[in-house]
């Protein structure tokens, strides 16, 4: 999924996938891709207006309860 660079200091990216309903999330500081399911494009629009993506993160949208799961990152190898 295409995530788009955000200004925050605790989130990278922000990704959607209007079809399945499927917000993602980068992690800054953990690097960590987290997908939440079941979200309305409406509540895309919100987290990318947001003043404060850290503040939306915590006090609006991880209250809301939406269904997520890590996403695991393969990593190439070198060599």
């Amino acid at each position: 999924m295409q995530r788009v660079s955000v200004d925050s200091t605790s989130i990278a990216g922000i990704g959607y996938g209007a079809q399945q309903r499927m917000l993602e999330l980068e992690y800054r500081k953990s690097g960590n891709i987290y997908q939440y399911f079941d979200v309305p494009p409406e509540e895309y629009e919100a987290f990318l207006q947001a003043e404060s993506k850290g503040t939306y993160l915590n006090k609006v949208f991880k209250r809301r309860g939406y269904r997520y799961a890590r996403v695991e990152v393969q990593h190439k190898q070198v060599g």
